[in-house]
């Protein structure tokens, strides 16, 4: 993973698409993959913080994958949307 928080939020998301998870988590999945792509190509800190929020919402939503490595990644993944939303 990469030391550009933005970046790797992107990074974490996407590597769950790569992983075997309940559909549920699997949708949620996919849309904040969607928006934290946005995330890491934004440069406006304002619209950066409100898509990190959007991200770590969905984030909420999930209990668990149902796949280990992915709740991991999950969990990584909402404390930087937190870290980029509140910056």
């Amino acid at each position: 993973m990469t030391s550009d928080p933005q970046t790797e939020l992107y990074e974490c998301l996407a590597a769950t698409a790569e992983l075997a998870v309940e559909r549920t988590a699997s949708r949620l999945l996919g849309e904040a993959q969607a928006v934290a792509a946005d995330v890491r190509d934004l440069d406006d800190p304002a619209v950066v913080a409100e898509r990190a929020e959007i991200v770590s919402n969905l984030l909420a939503e999930i209990d668990e994958t149902g796949h280990p490595e992915a709740d991991e990644y999950v969990a990584r993944a909402r404390n930087l949307a937190v870290q980029i939303s509140e910056r």
